[in-house]
């Protein structure tokens, strides 16, 4: 170790740049040059997105980035919480560990079949969300809401994976009907789930939602399931469809808030 301590600066930053965020901080904590070096502009830059006009249209949208003084706090800051982007029909986040790229698509950049019929759907603000407003489930019997994202948003050489970010208030009709969720790649990878959607199933579970996964809280207090993931290549310009139906049982459902769709890197089991 004392041999790569008495490498210049420059070259213990170069290095330093090339492995991941998270190594970056715990190599700082060898030494004051470790530190100084882990620190440096020039490492920072190398892990936020490659793409500058990238970066400084996530900054235009959000003014209070345009004045942070380096790179590391830069990536800190995109990486700590949403920037809502589009209107306030996106939000985009640096995965802190790995420096990925993650979205959440509003439930108002989702196709949700009759959500604009006040009958059936309504859209309110909820505190806790991100976003301006959420979708409400009053009363559906067919139940359908289609997504969709392109490849040449999100981080090359990454699994991803989809999750249906949700609240369940008073629910009625999801607790013995499974819904279907399911991603798919244009012209490529396909998969489809069955899933329990209520959170609380009380009592003996109904033979239809049985051993099904189920929600699971999240950090900021929303549940989340996943849909299903993909592999970005970062090669091919593709659209991703992630899907989210229960069409068939034909019984009518209610209880529902949809935040919206996550898409982020799948984490490593």
């Amino acid at each position: 170790m004392a041999e790569i301590q008495d490498l210049p600066e420059g070259c213990i930053a170069d290095i330093l740049s090339r492995t991941t965020p998270l190594d970056a901080c715990r190599f700082s904590l060898i030494s004051k040059t470790f530190r100084s070096a882990a620190d440096s502009d020039a490492v920072w830059n190398r892990f936020l997105p490659s793409d500058s006009n990238f970066i400084d249209s996530i900054i235009s949208q959000s003014p209070s980035l345009a004045n942070i003084p380096t790179k590391k706090a830069l990536y800190l800051a995109l990486s700590d919480r949403p920037i809502i982007i589009d209107s306030g029909k996106k939000s985009f986040q640096l995965d802190r560990k790995s420096g990925k790229k993650c979205y959440m698509l509003a439930a108002r950049s989702l196709s949700i079949v009759w959500g604009d019929t006040d009958q059936y759907w309504t859209w309110i603000p909820l505190p806790d969300s991100r976003f301006p407003e959420v979708a409400q489930l009053c009363d559906v019997c067919w139940l359908e809401i289609h997504g969709m994202i392109n490849t040449t948003l999100l981080s090359p050489n990454t699994q991803y994976a989809a999750y249906a970010v949700f609240k369940m208030i008073e629910p009625w009709g999801f607790q013995n009907r499974p819904v279907e969720l399911s991603v798919s790649v244009e012209g490529g990878h396909s998969s489809t789930t069955n899933v329990c959607l209520d959170p609380i199933v009380e009592g003996t579970p109904h033979p239809r939602v049985v051993g099904l996964q189920s929600p699971s809280v999240r950090t900021d207090g929303w549940l989340e399931i996943e849909m299903g993931e993909f592999f970005n290549s970062g090669i091919e310009n593709e659209e991703v469809h992630m899907n989210f139906m229960e069409i068939k049982g034909g019984n009518w459902k209610r209880g529902l808030f949809l935040e919206g769709i996550e898409v982020r890197p799948k984490e490593d089991n």
